[in-house]
C-alpha cells in the first residue's frame, strides 16, 4: 500500500456535507459523535483572545467561535489544500475575525512565538502529527499561562485499546484519485498524553474520558485534554 503525505489524504473528507450544510454551526462539540458532551466553555473566556484551531479542516468549529463568541481573532490552520479551499468557500466572509491559514501546523506555530492565548484541536492535528514535535511547538506559540484543549480518541474505532507508548498506527485513507493509502494516527492512553505534555512544558493537565452519546458502528469514547503552558 502506497504511503503519501497527510496533505494529500484529506481531499474527499467533508465534501458530501458541504453540499447540504453551509451554515455556521450553532453549537460546539468535542466528542467523536459530535452530538453531546461539553461545549466551547472548555476553552474558557475567549473575549479578546487570540485563538488557533490546529488542523481545522473546513473550519466549522473556528467559525462558530468567531461568530458566537467575542475573540480578538480565531486562526484556523490546516495543511490540506483541499480542506483550506473548502473553509475559504464557506467562511472567508468572516474575516478579519476568522483568519484561514493553509500551512503545516508545526511550522506555523514555530514561526509565532508567544502569539496565542488559546490553542485547541478537535480530532485534528493532535491526532495526525508526531506529538513530541507538535507539543514543543504549541508550548512555544502559547503565551505563558496560555490554555491548550484538545479532543482525541480514547481507543481505536474497532475497540482496540489505545497505545501505552508514543506509537502511531497506519489508518486506511484514499488519495484524491481514489487510490488506497495510509495515514499515521496517534491513539494514546491518558498517561502517555500526560507525560509528553509535561515534557513539553505544560502543567495543570487534566484528562476527562467522555463516553459516546449513542451506540453504533465506529462510535468511540473521547479524551478531552486540558493543559496550560507553564509560567516563565
Amino acid at each position: 500500500m502506497r504511503r503519501v503525505t497527510t496533505t494529500d489524504l484529506w481531499h474527499h473528507y467533508g465534501r458530501t456535507r458541504i453540499e447540504r450544510d453551509r451554515a455556521v454551526p450553532e453549537t460546539f462539540h468535542w466528542i467523536w459523535s459530535q452530538d453531546g458532551g461539553p461545549g466551547s466553555e472548555a476553552l474558557g473566556d475567549l473575549t479578546g483572545r487570540c485563538v488557533a484551531d490546529l488542523g481545522a479542516g473546513s473550519a466549522r468549529q473556528a467559525a462558530h467561535l468567531a461568530v458566537v463568541h467575542q475573540p480578538g481573532k480565531v486562526v484556523a490552520i490546516d495543511a490540506s489544500a483541499a480542506q483550506h479551499a473548502m473553509a475559504s468557500e464557506l467562511y472567508a466572509h468572516l474575516a478579519p475575525r476568522l483568519h484561514l491559514v493553509h500551512a503545516d501546523v508545526v511550522a506555523h506555530l514555530r514561526a509565532a512565538p508567544d502569539a496565542y492565548d488559546v490553542l485547541y484541536s478537535v480530532f485534528g492535528a493532535i491526532d495526525f502529527t508526531e506529538p513530541r514535535k507538535l507539543f514543543q511547538a504549541m508550548s512555544a506559540a502559547l503565551r505563558p499561562g496560555g490554555r491548550l484543549v484538545f479532543s482525541t480518541l480514547a481507543h481505536y474505532l474497532n475497540g482496540d485499546p489505545a497505545e501505552t507508548d508514543v506509537v502511531a498506527a497506519d489508518i486506511p485513507a484514499k488519495t484524491p484519485e481514489g487510490e488506497a493509502a495510509v495515514i499515521r494516527r496517534w491513539v494514546l492512553q491518558e498517561h502517555v498524553w500526560t507525560k509528553i505534555l509535561d515534557e513539553a512544558g505544560f502543567t495543570e493537565i487534566t484528562i476527562d474520558r467522555l463516553p459516546a452519546a449513542r451506540n453504533g458502528p465506529r462510535i468511540a469514547d473521547t479524551l478531552l485534554v486540558t493543559a496550560f503552558r507553564r509560567m516563565n
